[in-house]
Formats: C-alpha cells, structure tokens, sequence
C-alpha cells in the first residue's frame, strides 16, 4: 500500500464517518460542523483524483459559504427542533422505501461494473494532458457546454428572484424610497426658500 492509497481511504472513511453524524448528531450545530468536515474530506479525495479545482471549490463554495451559512442561520434562529421531531416516525415508511431503492441502484451499478467493467463507454470528451485541470474545465465549459452552462445560470437567477418575491413581506408604517419618484422630481418640488425676517432666528 502506497502513501496515495493510504491517504485515499484515509479520506473515504473520515468522509462517510461524519456523513452519518451529520443525520445521528441530536446537536444541528454539530451536525453542521461534522457536515463541514465531510466536505473537507471530500475536497481531498478529488485532490487525489487530480481535480484540484473541484477541491478548490468544494472548499470556498460549500465549507466557506454554504456550511458557514447553515451554522449562522442554526446558531440566530431559535428553532424548537423537538417539534420537528414530533413527525419524524409519520415519515419513516417513506423514508425506509427512498433508502431501499437507492440501495438497490448502488448496488446495481457496483454489481454490474464488477461482473463486466468494460460495458461503460468511453467518455465523448478526450482529457487534454498538455493543459491543467481547471483549463480543460473551463475550455469544455465555454465552448462546448456554453448554452448549458448559461442556462443553468438563468434558472439560478430566476430561482432567486422567485425566493425574493415569495419571501418579501412589506411592513405598514415604515417608510421606503421610491427611486421614480426621486429621479422624476423637479426643483420646486425638492427645494424650498423660506425668507426669515429680522429677529426671526432660532
């Protein structure tokens, strides 16, 4: 066994060991922080792959952003998770079939690539060993995959506005800017000259 593999299962155990806490933890603030190590773990095994930008971005994206979120919102929001519990065995049939059947698919995919690994094809794009990893990404990205990718961006963006427009709440009794009305003002409208007489002053 060489220092790679070693490190390889290293990771893999680490990374499917916290996996579990992240659902067996009773804290969420530890479930949290057992999900932010399961995404460090994950960015070394494609670290291992030769996929350093992926690592790179498992590790700004999701450990920097998105894990860090989820722990703010659960440390600032007062949420009884002892109610949310109360359901938990109303769910639990559905629950059980969902895992059964992704079982059944894992188990299906291990199965069939042992009996005969040669069925999966080759992939359609030839990896370009002259260029890095993050070049080859970005060069498939913008070039081949170019509508897709910005496709992807448009429902991101239209999911956040939709987000935006569901969650905004207007409040009676404060008051807001209304930017045409700003920009649409005149200067009577804005500025008034008050003539202050002799011994008028404050």
């Amino acid at each position: 066994m060489n220092v790679a593999t070693a490190f390889f299962y290293l990771f893999a155990f680490v990374c499917v060991a916290s996996a579990l806490m992240v659902i067996l933890a009773r804290n969420p603030v530890h479930s949290v922080l057992y999900l932010i190590l399961a995404f460090v773990n994950a960015a070394g095994l494609f670290m291992l792959a030769g996929a350093e930008f992926l690592a790179m971005m498992l590790i700004v994206v999701y450990v920097g952003a998105v894990a860090v979120l989820f722990l703010f919102v659960v440390m600032m929001l007062d949420v009884d998770f002892t109610e949310l519990r109360q359901g938990f065995l109303q769910y639990l049939p559905i629950g059980f079939l969902v895992g059964l059947i992704v079982l059944i698919e894992l188990l299906m995919v291990v199965i069939g690539w042992v009996i005969s690994p040669g069925v999966v094809p080759n992939p359609a794009t030839q990896i370009d060993t002259s260029v890095t990893n993050t070049e080859a990404l970005g060069h498939v990205l913008y070039t081949q995959y170019a509508y897709f990718f910005e496709g992807a961006g448009l429902v991101l963006l239209v999911a956040m506005i939709g987000a935006i427009v569901l969650t905004l709440r207007h409040k009676e009794g404060i008051k807001r800017q209304n930017p045409a009305l700003q920009s649409a003002r005149t200067k009577a409208q804005s500025v008034e000259v008050i003539k202050v007489q002799p011994g008028q002053g404050i």
